[in-house]
């Protein structure tokens, strides 16, 4: 684990003094970081994997004020995950922890199917990490008797695209999840949130299959992201259009939705 900082910025209104993210080495974490030490947030906590990427986004975060710790880890260790949690908070506090970290896999080119060593590393890593995150910071927020907990699912949660089921699969449970917890803690101060991304630029999108609609830059959608977060909406959605469709996708008859996506260029 690693803790610098660099200079001094006012923090704008509305910005959380310390925010944790994991998974930030990816598109929407790195610009989320962006986003939140260019607003003033005084402290940073990001986890990833790629250390490479960690010290670049540091050093970026740091050109803005803020102070940044990073932490190198495989969220697949959840005892490991929340051990680091359970002491960032502990140091830190953080009023705002985003869980990013996500993977995705696909049925591959010939539609041969999912792998399933595959498939449980990415329930390892995109529901039970998640999990895991919430686990690792509750207790202290619940302790202060305040905080709030982003959780990062998809537009993809709303109707199961036939290239990536288990992706989407993983990420309609992040939602239902999130949305419960949302009403289980909101008596305690504790704020939970879900954000539902269309398609954004990373090399995790660009690795998936099949049409990319609306796809939107990483800033963008880190911008519509804190928005949402600022003003404690339950779900933040987006592209509108595209979120509009999924939804609509995912009250029709299945027979009608699974007509319409193959129609769109979806499991072709």
């Amino acid at each position: 684990m690693s803790s610098s900082s660099s200079g001094s910025e006012v923090r704008e209104p509305g910005f959380p003094s310390c925010v944790l993210i994991t998974g930030a080495t990816g598109g929407i974490g790195g610009a989320l970081a962006l986003e939140y030490a260019a607003g003033g947030t005084r402290t940073l906590i990001l986890q990833g994997r790629n250390a490479a990427r960690l010290s670049e986004l540091s050093a970026a975060c740091q050109a803005h004020g803020a102070r940044v710790v990073t932490h190198e880890l495989d969220v697949r260790d959840h005892e490991a995950l929340m051990t680091w949690l359970s002491a960032a908070c502990e140091a830190d506090m953080p009023e705002l922890v985003i869980a990013n970290a996500g993977v995705n896999i696909n049925t591959g080119e010939q539609q041969q199917g999912e792998a399933w060593q595959d498939v449980h590393r990415l329930l390892d890593v995109n529901v039970k990490a998640v999990f895991a995150t919430v686990h690792g910071v509750l207790p202290s927020m619940r302790a202060r008797g305040h905080g709030q907990i982003a959780l990062v699912s998809s537009l993809a949660a709303w109707r199961g695209l036939p290239e990536t089921p288990s992706y989407s699969a993983s990420k309609a449970a992040v939602k239902v999840y999130g949305e419960a917890m949302r009403d289980a803690l909101a008596a305690e101060g504790i704020r939970f949130n879900v954000i539902m991304p269309g398609y954004v630029e990373s090399q995790m999108c660009f690795d998936m299959p099949g049409p990319k609609p609306f796809l939107w830059k990483p800033e963008k959608a880190a911008r519509v992201i804190r928005r949402g977060l600022q003003v404690n909406r339950a779900r933040i959605s987006f592209p509108f259009p595209l979120n509009l469709g999924c939804f609509l996708l995912s009250v029709i008859h299945p027979a009608v939705s699974g007509w319409i996506l193959k129609r769109l260029g979806y499991g072709d």
